[in-house]
């Protein structure tokens, strides 16, 4: 049995102890909404809690439960999405004020099966201004619960905040340049980028529709494992979704890596990253090896130029996305859509073409060099957790961004699914974290490999201490 407080109990552990009786989803949603009523007017991670919902989905959930039903591993579980995923429920603002109000009259793919697997939802999680880089000036940004002082990530801010700080058991976030990836290694949590396809986009507000990804955030790759079986598969009412079979996630979970073929690019994983940064790869390429992996030298495929277009590339399609009330109602934007939105507009056709040519030429380039892997090992990002303070010094250093999106973007533009995950602290006590990247729906692989890393190490246990 789980001996950490109920808050900090895995999703899985919580969903085995509703499953046995020995608790109630009333209860332990009760005690979830109790803790974000006592501390996330500090956080700020909620923009909207749906409390009676929340509720009545607990009672239907026990009520099932008592005759026997269950719906799987989410049943009667407290978990919250990004208010980027439209539901009937509440109102969904995409974190501009611009949607102020707007409610939809359906929920998002993925919300309609998180509650057909019997998910409590407890309510949307803020976010910044359309899923770019900032939150919207009338917004207050959420805090990291590691450290407050700390970078919380961008731009599931609220989903890696809530998160950490115990205020759900798991998350849905959005990843377009590493928005999943950044506040999961920000807080030290897991979290899954599927594959670009496998997890509908049907009633999720975009940022850029080619890049953006929807996945879980959660405390382990277990708990993750739970979210995505929920939520994968074809959806026709997302023209881009895969019409692929979903594999049990949950199936092969305890299997090890004994004898997997983990990809490394010394130059691409191990240079030009911070001191705490290297040790923690050195360490975790050593735990895998004491797992029985097989560790195989690799040549990542040059990205360079491919990262630093990712902005552009990302500008052009924010600005159709935005046709309807930019600039009708430009006014109400805050000033770095703003900026994203006007370079799209400014962008010549030619300068796409580039990047659209790159990105295929590096997409091609990456699945050929994972043909002779299993999956790959890298950073999520070069440095350990920001501070607040080297953030704003970052702003103003354009090249800086470039760097961060150094381990992220490259697999937006391909596709890839990647599994971050924390391996080691810095000298500050904050979290490093890494990826583990496959090829196209290798899912169930890198679930499978996060376990095995996690049943031998404790970095993803590490919690914030509010109480």
């Amino acid at each position: 049995m789980d001996t950490r407080p109920l808050h900090y109990q895995s999703l899985l552990e919580t969903s085995r102890a509703l499953r046995a009786g020995e608790t109630s989803s009333r209860a332990v949603t009760e005690v979830l909404l109790a803790r974000i009523s006592d501390l996330d007017g500090r956080f700020k991670s909620y923009i909207q809690v749906t409390r009676e919902h929340a509720l009545a989905q607990a009672d239907a959930a026990d009520t099932a439960l008592a005759q026997g039903r269950s719906r799987g591993p989410l049943h009667g579980v407290p978990i919250a999405v990004k208010d980027l995923c439209c539901t009937t429920f509440a109102p969904t603002m995409a974190g501009m004020p611009v949607n102020d109000g707007f409610m939809s009259d359906h929920n998002a793919t993925v919300v309609d099966r998180l509650e057909t697997a019997g998910a409590v939802i407890l309510g949307k999680l803020s976010m910044t201004e359309g899923a770019y880089t900032s939150h919207h000036p009338s917004i207050p940004t959420p805090l990291n619960p590691l450290n407050p002082d700390y970078w919380v990530g961008s731009s599931s801010t609220g989903s890696g905040t809530a998160t950490s700080a115990g205020f759900c058991y798991a998350s849905l976030g959005s990843d377009t340049g590493g928005s999943i990836r950044f506040p999961c290694a920000t807080c030290g949590l897991t979290g899954l980028k599927p594959t670009w396809g496998r997890v509908s986009r049907h009633g999720v507000f975009d940022l850029a529709p080619s890049l953006d990804h929807v996945g879980p955030m959660a405390r382990s790759a277990a708990d993750c494992a739970a979210v995505l079986q929920a939520i994968a598969g074809y959806d026709p009412r997302d023209p881009t979704s895969l019409d692929a079979p979903v594999p049990d996630y949950m199936a092969s979970l305890s299997d090890g890596v004994r004898d997997i073929r983990i990809g490394i690019d010394p130059a691409y994983a191990l240079h030009g990253v911070d001191a705490p940064v290297k040790a923690a790869m050195e360490a975790a390429i050593d735990t895998f090896e004491r797992l029985g992996a097989r560790i195989v030298d690799v040549t990542m495929p040059p990205y360079e130029d491919l990262v630093a277009a990712w902005i552009m590339m990302c500008s052009v399609e924010t600005a159709h996305v935005h046709t309807d009330t930019y600039p009708a109602r430009a006014g109400e934007y805050g000033p770095d859509l703003v900026q994203l939105i006007e370079e799209g507009l400014a962008t010549r056709g030619v300068d796409v073409a580039r990047g659209h040519i790159l990105r295929l030429e590096f997409s091609q380039a990456l699945e050929a060099m994972l043909a002779g892997v299993d999956v790959m090992l890298c950073p999520t990002m070069p440095t350990g957790t920001p501070s607040l303070a080297q953030m704003e010094t970052y702003g103003e250093e354009p090249e800086v961004l470039n760097a961060i999106l150094r381990y992220t973007a490259p697999f937006d533009f391909s596709g890839s699914p990647t599994l971050t995950l924390p391996n080691g602290v810095s000298d500050d006590g904050m979290p490093t974290s890494m990826q583990i990247v496959g090829p196209l729906l290798s899912e169930a692989l890198l679930l499978r490999a996060g376990v095995a890393y996690q049943s031998a190490t404790g970095w993803h246990c590490m919690h914030p201490d509010l109480e």
